[in-house]
């Protein structure tokens, strides 16, 4: 049976020496977040994720859901029980309002658990966490009727959230969906469509299930420009917030997936479903990216969630397996042979896995940090700069961690080598699992496209080079200390390779934009690289500062340091082969013809 145990420790770190979580005192919902209060929260949290939600990953895994005649989902024994007590903890209302019965604690705390969550069981945790970002697109764009009927439920966790999307025919080019809203002249539309890949569309675990559904009204205009969101319940609310009949909306069948087999993901069918615009007629995208923007986040964070169970259960593993003697000679001479944790390679192997979990981890934090300022600040020149951060991060986040958290899962497997393709030790459930990360809520190329042909040219490179003049600035002030010298120099010539790819777009790409879509994938991963080289250095700082302090944590900052120089050597240098490739333009890439595929 797998292994899990919440990284709390780490995150305590990062909160208390990396971003001071005090110095955001100011912001509503922080004051209370006191570092004893927040380690207090997280401890509960990870107590919930080690023992009620991890031991049903494997087991709902093996079972997954089932569709029953009369068009109901069964999920696998025990998530309902355990979403049960997810909700009853209060953590769907983390950082939710309290006018809608949440906490409104920062959202960063919401953030870190949903890495918890997506570790013990990506599956499982994927039913609150939708329902998290409908209720971000509802705070946003949602009338106050829509929020008085539908979020207290939905922050209590008595009701759960979807997005509906993709269609049969269609899935980025939203333009292209046929799903229908007519008026039925007393405020609600007819919604009549099929909808494809809805996690959670339908489930046993709640009550209700709010959909929130993109539609075209009847003579809106064609494409993107005449889509229109709309929220519709599975059971329609009365007047005084009972359920009442059941609602034109059913699940049609369950896709038959690669992974995530605990979660449903539904064809679902809309039969003049009653439902109720959100937001602007013909707006709808500008709603709904309130909660796909919320979800790449999310989804990036379950990238850096598989591969940090995954390296758990390879790094335990490697200390019990035992096969072959050290080259340097036997180091456990009293066994038969070495634990393979003594051989080079296989520390390569997990000294990747972790300088990644580490960095990306930071990264995360650091941008959800940003995310409560931009909601939460009464400063309008804070809140542009973390909404630039933002919008700048979202695809990184996104495509690198997910990317990399399913590269690292593979690693972690390879570890086990003949027994990690065997399903009974759980290592394939990761893979699996972590496989989807790199294609929902944008397949990663859409990523990197939305980086390179949006968010570097937006306000006119504001966001892309605030963030060149944070990390020059950082490498300048910590140049002469010789604790870093290991860090500023990789860093700086990082940025540099990055400063250059980014100009290189500029001269090339205007021009002939293949030469922007060739190297998009490589400048992401690049960018990436780079942010989590400058999570690396930030680390090293608030190590030594913690050795300079004493207080018994010399042995743990010495190997956070080690694990952040083996980032540096190791990883770090693959900027310049991004580079090159971001440099080499789109000839070779484009010059077959299509019928030469």
């Amino acid at each position: 049976m797998p292994v899990y145990k919440a990284p709390v420790e780490d995150v305590m770190f990062l909160l208390n020496d990396v971003f001071p979580i005090e110095r955001y005192n100011n912001l509503p919902g922080f004051a209370e977040a006191t570092p004893d209060m927040v380690e207090a929260i997280l401890g509960e949290g990870a107590k919930l994720c080690e023992e009620v939600f991890a031991p049903l990953n494997l087991t709902g895994d093996q079972e997954g859901c089932k569709r029953n005649p009369d068009g109901s989902v069964t999920t696998p024994k025990g998530f309902k029980e355990a979403y049960e007590a997810y909700a009853a903890g209060g953590w769907m209302g983390l950082a939710a309002p309290e006018e809608y019965g949440g906490q409104g604690l920062p959202s960063a705390l919401n953030t870190i658990m949903q890495e918890f969550v997506s570790s013990a069981n990506l599956a499982l945790g994927m039913y609150p966490g939708l329902t998290q970002g409908a209720i971000a697109a509802l705070l946003v764009h949602g009338s106050e009727e829509i929020k008085k009927t539908y979020l207290p439920k939905m922050v209590e966790g008595v009701w759960t959230g979807t997005m509906n999307l993709t269609e049969p025919h269609c899935g980025t080019d939203l333009g292209l969906l046929k799903t229908k809203a007519v008026p039925n002249g007393d405020g609600s539309y007819a919604i009549s469509g099929t909808k494809i890949f809805i996690s959670a569309g339908e489930h046993d675990m709640a009550e209700n299930i709010v959909h929130l559904v993109l539609a075209r009204i009847e003579g809106a205009p064609a494409g993107t420009k005449g889509i229109s969101l709309f929220v519709v319940p599975k059971i329609l609310v009365n007047g005084d917030g009972s359920l009442g009949e059941g609602n034109g909306v059913s699940c049609g069948s369950l896709e038959h997936k690669m992974g995530i087999h605990g979660n449903a993901t539904c064809v679902m069918n809309y039969d003049g479903a009653r439902g109720w615009l959100i937001g602007q007629e013909n707006r709808g995208l500008a709603a709904m990216f309130v909660m796909m923007n919320e979800a790449r986040l999310a989804v990036g964070v379950q990238g850096l969630a598989q591969s940090e169970v995954a390296y758990q259960n390879a790094v335990a593993y490697a200390k019990d397996r035992l096969q072959g003697r050290s080259l340097t000679g036997a180091k456990f001479p009293d066994r038969p042979a070495d634990p393979i944790i003594v051989h080079p390679d296989v520390r390569r192997t997990l000294m990747s896995i972790r300088a990644f979990n580490e960095a990306a981890r930071a990264l995360v934090i650091w941008t959800a940090l940003n995310s409560d300022i931009a909601h939460r600040s009464s400063d309008e020149a804070q809140r542009q700069s973390a909404d630039d951060h933002m919008g700048l991060m979202t695809p990184v986040v996104k495509g690198v961690l997910t990317d990399l958290g399913f590269e690292m899962a593979v690693k972690a497997q390879q570890m086990f080598g003949g027994h990690g393709y065997i399903e009974e030790w759980g290592m394939s459930q990761f893979v699996r699992d972590a496989r989807i990360t790199m294609i929902y809520e944008g397949a990663n190329g859409i990523q990197a496209m939305d980086l390179v042909g949006r968010k570097l040219g937006k306000d006119g490179g504001r966001a892309v080079m605030a963030f060149f003049n944070e990390v020059a600035a950082f490498c300048q002030e910590n140049a002469g200390d010789e604790n870093l010298k290991g860090f500023i120099a990789p860093l700086e010539q990082g940025l540099n390779h990055l400063q250059q790819g980014t100009m290189w777009f500029m001269q090339n790409a205007m021009a002939r934009p293949d030469n922007a879509g060739a190297g998009a994938t490589d400048y992401m991963h690049l960018f990436g690289l780079v942010a989590m080289g400058y999570m690396w250095a930030k680390m090293a700082k608030a190590a030594h500062a913690r050795k300079a302090e004493g207080n018994g944590v010399a042995e743990r900052m010495d190997a956070k340091l080690t694990t952040g120089r083996f980032f540096m050597e190791r990883m770090m240098p693959e900027t310049a082969a991004r580079l090159a490739c971001i440099s080499a333009g789109a000839d070779t890439t484009m010059a077959l013809p299509a019928e030469a595929f």
